[in-house]
């Protein structure tokens, strides 16, 4: 395999191990090659992802999409500190000065929390209330997300290349592209979400390195000895911060609750602890309670104090006079607001020409056309110029294959690899399907959380289609040249959609030519 070799210590329900010379090596494997390899292919895929995000940001000029929402709220959050009503034709006056008074009376009321759009805030801080200004940070944290992925796909398959080559589908996702380059909110999910994952897959390692560490020095006890999670405080807050984007972040603090705990039991059991199950749930689960939801409960009541520190913000009324007393006396207010905010999203029934089901997801059924114009200038009697929020076909579909495998390899051997991909990708699909059985009006880009989780289960599965070092040589290159042929074929894809992803002026012929199916129009 072109990955670390899955081990016993790895499943849950593994018979007791015959240990290495080193319970650590045995735990913990050591990432192979040195640190300028294992960031140069990670760097270099980051740059090319730079590169596709920020070539032409601000084109088109024009407010495109739900960034009728978000730039405006970032900005009302940069100038009073709260959502802020305004006037009807707002979105024509910021195109036409950036400076423009769009101010009307009083706060108004939102359905999604502030953090989301304080970080647009920060790229209208930085750039002004123009389309590149409110597309910055959407652009700059889908190309740190490449980064992150190929970091932490490297930590956990142990193989820089495979790394590498998660960050370059990534990049190539066309709904990860045109949501990175759209003051929308879900590409921001998507970043906290990966980054808390990541400070899990980090904590693993370095946790289970001191409990062998703890084992072999004879600090330990029938349960294990108590070990410290601090990189599960980091993951705690990114976790807050996707949760302060979108409610959608809670599941993922859930699921991944769940999983730091089954890893623990894993790690207490493959070290020889005699009560590992007690262990678990004495020394790491009730701990990881408070660094996971603690930390995200703190972070999220923190991007909420614009509005809980200042006068004006919707249903605020007059903050006491002392302001340490102020975030205790707005906490009703608060409340009752979260309220009218799960009213809003548990009626929101509204039908939509762009609206899809979660099941439609994963086949690209139903697009998002996020702008279209047909404008001149191409060279032909007819043009068209969109913004298509849709996957890369080759890479979706080819990931719908790649998780059904990763699921069998999963059942059959427990690697907690394809555990956690799974669990991701699930955590991001299936939490959607009760909301569509209640007939909640939804889009495909609600899915671009879970875009790299399926990576990583597409990268496993080329892993295995390499095969282990110890394979035959002819069996290796047949593999290795598969999987390249699979990167070649995503890179591929995506440069033929890249016309219609970026709001490229082409021949109305050559729109249509891209439009696959009716229900992509």
């Amino acid at each position: 395999m072109a990955m670390t070799d899955l081990t016993p210590a790895e499943s849950p329900a593994a018979p007791q191990p015959a240990y290495p010379s080193r319970l650590r090596d045995w735990l913990a494997p050591p990432i192979p090659g040195g640190v300028l390899a294992g960031w140069l292919g990670p760097l270099l895929v980051t740059a090319l992802a730079g590169l596709l995000r920020f070539y032409r940001l601000g084109s088109p000029k024009a407010v495109v999409f739900d960034e009728t929402y978000y730039a405006k709220d970032a900005l009302s959050l940069l100038r009073f500190g709260y959502e802020h009503t305004t006037v009807k034709d707002a979105d024509k006056m910021l195109i036409a000065d950036p400076h423009a008074n769009i101010w009307t009376d009083g706060g108004s009321f939102v359905v999604h929390p502030p953090a989301g759009k304080w970080m647009i805030a920060v790229g209208e801080w930085l750039f002004g209330a123009t389309p590149f200004g409110w597309r910055f940070m959407p652009a700059l944290c889908g190309t740190l997300a490449v980064l992150i992925l190929a970091r932490v796909v490297r930590r956990m398959t142990g193989s820089t290349l495979l790394g590498s080559a998660a960050g370059l589908l990534l990049a190539l996702d066309g709904l990860s592209f045109v949501t990175g380059r759209a003051a929308l909110l879900d590409v921001f999910v998507m970043f906290w979400i990966l980054s808390g994952f990541g400070c899990l897959v980090v904590d693993r390692d370095k946790s289970r390195q001191r409990l062998a560490d703890m084992v072999e020095r004879g600090e330990t006890s029938v349960y294990g000895p108590f070990v410290l999670h601090g990189w599960r405080i980091a993951a705690g807050i990114c976790l807050g911060m996707a949760v302060a984007t979108k409610w959608t972040g809670i599941f993922y603090i859930a699921a991944f609750g769940l999983m730091v705990v089954l890893w623990d039991y894993g790690a207490r059991r493959a070290a020889g602890v005699r009560e590992p199950l007690l262990g678990t749930l004495m020394l790491d689960a009730v701990p990881a309670f408070f660094q996971l939801v603690g930390a995200a409960l703190v972070t999220y009541l923190v991007t909420w104090s614009g509005w809980i520190f200042n006068a004006g913000g919707w249903d605020r009324g007059t903050p006491s006079s002392n302001p340490l007393w102020r975030p205790f006396e707005a906490m009703p207010k608060l409340w009752k607001y979260h309220k009218e905010m799960l009213h809003f999203h548990n009626g929101l029934h509204d039908r939509h020409p762009y609206q899809s089901w979660p099941w439609d997801w994963p086949v690209l059924r139903r697009p998002v056309a996020f702008y279209y114009t047909e404008p001149s200038g191409c060279g032909s009697s007819k043009c068209s110029s969109e913004i298509l929020g849709i996957g890369t076909p080759a890479l979706w579909w080819g990931a719908i294959a790649a998780l059904v495998v990763v699921l069998g390899i999963w059942l059959v051997t427990r690697d907690w690899r394809a555990g956690a991909a799974i669990l991701g990708f699930t955590a991001g699909w299936l939490t959607w399907f009760p909301s569509a059985f209640d007939d909640r009006t939804m889009f495909l880009f609600y899915a671009t959380p879970m875009v790299p989780f399926m990576i990583i289960a597409v990268v496993l599965a080329l892993g295995y289609l390499i095969g282990p070092a110890r394979l035959p040589g002819p069996r290796r290159v047949l593999g290795a040249a598969a999987a390249g042929a699979f990167l070649l074929v995503v890179l591929a894809n995506f440069a033929y959609f890249y016309p219609i992803l970026s709001a490229q002026v082409i021949s109305f012929d050559a729109w249509h030519d891209r439009i696959w199916f009716k229900s992509w129009i």
